[in-house]
């Protein structure tokens, strides 16, 4: 995952062109992607396809020639979607075009204008304040034009067409928290996936942010009502705990599937409410389609010093980082896949186990008491309605336990979910 991230970096993504195509070109190495190109000006919901967004060269040089701000150098230097420009001004007038973090004076901030036509650079504090008056030549060498917004699907077929959501976001130029580290666990976790037979159908998204999840909605309409679970991506590779942002519903089936993996783990980890800001969870959870979709990261965004700055690169991201919230994923999603509902076939009074060899099976087990209790309480609350995961919740024992006394030889048979 981390090599993946490393290969992503240097790519100048945004919210369309190459370097988004180039992004699902690698990615598509390791997992076959579906890619879509959705026209300039095609109506999305309220949103319109904005003009697609090219670059080849971008500078700021001084009297002698030199390049003092270069985008060869980083693609964070160039203000996302900046018009073309090829002008000579003095610092002064530079100025109003240039962007800094002067608490972080060795940083490079990353800023963009979708939406109003503006060039600008991004640079260090330090390099700003080593620029002496005079006047500076001023390229941005790119296009506006029309030509598409592009996205890119990945299905892992389950047992059942309903459909779980893995979104994440490809639009950010050279970020490795956000979003490569998403990018890179949403690819292995779907490899993994691949590996298994899954209960459900697992649909992996790669879009640019906002923009791309609400063309996705607006293009699969006649999907939405197969999908019962969903999770977006992102954050995924930083040192801090992890932290789970539960859909705008609050009680969906991912929000406590996530939270009793979490607890259940006993990693160090954070539960957060919904709010209507963030990343594309709130497009998922918008109220016309309401689906049942959170959010899982790491430190959440803009709650880390690096957050959107030259400072989250490779070296900010680790593979013990990536490999744990993958690990978070993959037994979410396996709890998900197995919390079915089942029916007590002989609900009078409590079964006679001892003769149907159920407690001599048990015999020698450090475990035992755990999976005699676990066989007991899904035999109690096999009435049909309840999930194991209710059982798992009512009984305060691991899900685990619960779905392997459920799974094994218990006098119970399963229901349609």
């Amino acid at each position: 995952m981390h090599a993946l991230v490393e290969r992503l970096y240097p790519l100048c993504r945004s919210i369309t062109g190459d370097g988004v195509r180039a992004t699902l070109d690698i990615v598509g190495e390791y997992v076959p992607l579906e890619v879509h190109e959705v026209p300039t000006g095609t109506q999305v919901l309220d949103w319109t396809v904005p003009q697609e967004w090219n670059i080849r060269d971008a500078y700021i040089a001084d009297s002698t020639g030199r390049r003092v701000v270069d985008f060869a150098a980083s693609s964070l230097h160039v203000l996302g979607y900046s018009v073309p420009v090829a002008r000579r001004m003095p610092l002064a007038e530079l100025r109003k075009h240039l962007h800094t973090l002067p608490d972080h004076p060795t940083w490079v901030p990353y800023r963009t204008s979708y939406y109003t036509p503006e060039w600008g650079f991004c640079l260090a504090q330090e390099t700003l304040d080593a620029l002496p008056d005079g006047e500076y030549e001023v390229r941005v060498d790119s296009t506006l034009a029309d030509g598409h917004l592009t996205y890119a699907e990945h299905v892992v077929p389950g047992q059942v067409s309903d459909e779980v959501i893995v979104s994440c976001h490809v639009c950010h130029p050279s970020l490795a928290n956000d979003n490569l580290a998403g990018i890179a666990v949403a690819t292995f976790l779907a490899r993994a996936l691949a590996e298994e037979t899954p209960y459900y159908t697992y649909r992996f998204i790669y879009a640019p942010g906002t923009i791309g999840a609400i063309t996705w909605l607006a293009r699969n309409a006649e999907r939405i009502e197969r999908v019962r679970h969903g999770l977006v991506l992102a954050c995924a590779g930083d040192p801090g705990r992890l932290t789970y942002k539960r859909s705008r519903r609050g009680d969906a089936e991912i929000d406590r599937v996530m939270s009793h993996v979490l607890a259940a783990s006993e990693r160090p980890h954070q539960v957060n409410e919904f709010t209507p800001y963030g990343y594309d969870e709130r497009q998922y959870c918008s109220p016309g389609f309401d689906l049942g979709v959170g959010s899982l990261s790491r430190t959440p965004y803009a709650g880390y010093p690096e957050y959107h700055t030259s400072a989250d690169n490779p070296g900010f991201v680790s593979p013990e980082a990536m490999e744990d919230t993958l690990a978070v994923c993959r037994e979410a999603f396996s709890v998900l896949d197995r919390n079915r509902r089942y029916v007590n076939l002989s609900p009078y009074g409590e079964p006679q186990l001892g003769r149907r060899g159920l407690y001599d099976s048990l015999g020698g087990r450090s475990d035992a008491q755990q999976a005699q209790m676990a066989m007991l309480w899904v035999l109690s609350m096999a009435d049909g309605e309840r999930g194991l995961l209710d059982v798992a919740e009512r009984a305060g024992l691991p899900f685990d336990s619960v779905a392997g006394a459920a799974e094994g030889r218990g006098a119970a048979r399963r229901v349609k979910a």
